[in-house]
């Protein structure tokens, strides 16, 4: 039986002029997630979206709220994530101090914890840490914008994190962000990936709610 991943559209790509209508459309189509990235400008060079826009994409969307922090001192905000809307928290590896404390606190708040890694991150490094995270997102290009090329090392490294997954007998979930589209879709199902974020592959499109139909077809080997 093929594998069907989870689909969760990068709302970094929508047209912010018609944010109620996209989700909507979202809600309707075979979408599993909703992928929000929160940039501050400094961890990286972009700055996105933040808490009121987040409380309402949560009052209208229907799907969990995939929130992937890519800021400094994400413990800072934490309780205000939880209180914004998200289900999903994922910080970065390369910005928590005390990764152990971060994730901990972001199941204690009720929500599913998640920990990012960047491209130039080994996953042998998340080895002491992945029993306490749910989710594990593995950057295939450089954080910061949308439509960027997919760095191909990062097939390795989902690879490496899979067999890691497996010999550990852990669950999390993989999950990968960054160039990916219906040309990929079911090389990185096949390589160990459970959810494919995707931005500019679904809202650059002329029917975005079909084209998520399509990755799933597309990841099943259809």
């Amino acid at each position: 039986m093929n594998k069907t991943p989870l689909i969760a559209p990068s709302f970094l790509s929508a047209d912010f002029l018609r944010l109620g209508e996209q989700i909507e459309m979202m809600n309707k189509s075979e979408a599993d997630w909703f992928h929000m990235d929160i940039m501050d400008g400094v961890f990286v060079p972009n700055i996105s979206f933040g808490f009121p826009i987040l409380k309402q994409i949560k009052a209208v969307a229907r799907k969990p709220l995939d929130v992937h922090l890519m800021i400094t001192q994400p413990d800072r905000y934490l309780e205000r994530f939880a209180a914004s809307g998200a289900d999903i928290l994922t910080v970065h590896y390369e910005a928590c101090t005390h990764l152990h404390r971060t994730v901990t606190t972001i199941r204690q708040l009720g929500l599913k914890a998640g920990v990012s890694i960047n491209p130039h991150i080994a996953v042998e490094l998340l080895q002491d840490i992945l029993p306490f995270v749910d989710l594990v997102l593995v950057m295939s290009v450089n954080p910061g914008f949308g439509g960027q090329k997919f760095i191909d090392q990062s097939l390795t490294k989902i690879r490496r994190l899979a067999h890691m997954r497996e010999v550990m007998g852990l669950d999390f979930l993989i999950e990968v962000d960054g160039g990916v589209g219906l040309h990929n879709a079911r090389t990185l199902t096949e390589a160990g990936v459970d959810v494919l974020v995707a931005g500019s592959a679904i809202f650059g499109t002329a029917d975005p709610a079909a084209t998520v139909a399509e990755m799933k077809r597309k990841a099943r080997g259809e």
